[in-house]
C-alpha cells in the first residue's frame, strides 16, 4: 500500500505543473490583448484621419457652393 506522504508528493508535483501551464496561458493571453489594443489604436488613428479628410472636403464643397 502506498504511503500518504508519497501520494501527497505526487499530487504536489502534478499540481505544480498545472500552475506553470496556467501562467504560460495567462502570459499568452496578455500578449494577444496588448497586440489587439495596438491594432485598435492604429484603426482609430486611421478613422480619425479619414474623418478629417472627409470634413475638409465637405467644408471646401460648401465654401465653393456658397461663393457661387
Amino acid at each position: 500500500m502506498l504511503k500518504p506522504a508519497i501520494l501527497l508528493s505526487a499530487a504536489t508535483v502534478l499540481l505544480a505543473g498545472c500552475g506553470a501551464d496556467v501562467a504560460s496561458t495567462a502570459a499568452t493571453v496578455g500578449n494577444l490583448q496588448a497586440e489587439q489594443a495596438q491594432q485598435a489604436k492604429a484603426q482609430e488613428a486611421q478613422l480619425k484621419k479619414k474623418l478629417g479628410e472627409a470634413m475638409q472636403a465637405t467644408e471646401a464643397s460648401a465654401a465653393e457652393a456658397a461663393s457661387k
